[in-house]
């Protein structure tokens, strides 16, 4: 198994970390990049596994080497992927798995090119995001607001992905994943196929 480069993108409460631990099993050997971020961690997040937490000064010093990938500002907070693990478990042959924003997407597909294969995952309609977010009773009405309003703009990037999985059944959606993760790694890159073609002409 070759490695890729897989991006899910869509509105909070959409079930990204639900499909990706739902499919765990059935996409090979995989790393999911696990973002740095300025903001305060919730009741229940564990540094270094939900998020990797800094102050904003650490951030910025980052910023400044050269450390990330890619980066987003996000509410008055700094949201990053730091490049080393990436470029470690690509070159072991692992399918790195990115959960970002629309711009990390941008960002993250002008870094890396052709080897990135992306899926934008939402619920059927943005009522069904709402009671979501109501439902699962993590952050106040203000932060839910603003999630929901944010919702309205990502859906207008949903023509920039590859790949749109709508999770209106988390098993149908685990079994789309699944098939796109397993033709990520068959994606080849404009390099290999330049080699191909010269080794195949010779």
């Amino acid at each position: 198994m070759s490695s890729a480069i897989l991006v899910l993108s869509g509105p909070s409460g959409a079930g990204k970390s639900t499909i990706i631990e739902a499919a765990s099993s059935e996409i090979g050997d995989y790393y999911f990049s696990v973002s740095t971020t300025t903001r305060e961690s919730r009741d229940g997040e564990v540094d270094g596994v939900d998020y990797y937490f800094v102050t904003k000064e650490e951030f910025e010093e980052g910023i400044k080497r050269g450390d990330f990938l890619e980066y987003a500002k996000v509410h008055d907070n700094y949201y990053g992927t730091s490049l080393k693990p990436v470029k470690e478990a690509l070159n072991n042959g692992k399918l790195v798995i990115f959960d970002i924003d629309i711009q990390g997407h941008r960002l993250v597909r002008e870094a890396m090119g052709d080897i990135v294969v992306s899926v934008f995952i939402t619920p059927p309609s943005l009522k069904e995001l709402e009671r979501r977010l109501t439902s699962r009773a993590t952050d106040d009405i203000e932060i839910i607001k603003r999630r929901i309003e944010n919702a309205k703009d990502e859906i207008k990037a949903i023509g920039e992905y590859d790949y749109v999985i709508i999770n209106d059944s988390i098993d149908l959606a685990k079994e789309r994943f699944v098939t796109i993760a397993k033709a990520a790694r068959l994606k080849w890159s404009r390099e290999e196929l330049d080699i191909f073609i010269k080794e195949w002409i010779d």
